[in-house]
């Protein structure tokens, strides 16, 4: 049985950004050693498009791409904080940063490695995580 979704608020550090996404209180992310990954500490919480709700700020995104330019990689133009982003590895769905939500409703966390050696295997460990 599915755990019960709660309602997470959370945003960039200006604050210009602000969403709300639903996942349980008891969230599993990953952490990607890809280059952006590995550089920017974000703990990927993979969630389907619509669970996630932009509160403000579409006005303050602005988009990076590389490599293959699957991955919209979403930035806040004032002061640079990636809150969630279109990954990848499910390009169907949003990535939030754990490091970017309230955790006031966060019970807990388990951090799982996402291997971008072994991006396949990878990719197919958290391909479920984006659809409904």
């Amino acid at each position: 049985m599915a755990e019960p979704l709660v309602t997470h608020r959370g945003g960039c550090h200006c604050g210009a950004v602000a969403f709300e996404v639903d996942a349980p209180a008891r969230l599993t992310v990953s952490e990607c050693n890809c280059s952006i990954c590995r550089m920017s500490g974000f703990l990927h919480l993979i969630v389907p498009r619509n669970r996630l709700r932009l509160l403000r700020g579409a006005d303050a995104l602005t988009d990076y791409r590389f490599n293959t330019g699957t991955a919209q990689h979403l930035f806040c133009r004032r002061c640079g904080v990636k809150s969630f982003y279109v990954p990848r590895s499910n390009p169907d769905g949003y990535s939030v940063n754990l490091r970017c939500l309230d955790r006031a409703t966060v019970t807990e966390f388990t951090i799982e490695p996402f291997d971008d050696n072994d991006r396949a295997a990878s990719e197919a460990r958290v391909r479920d995580r984006s659809r409904t």
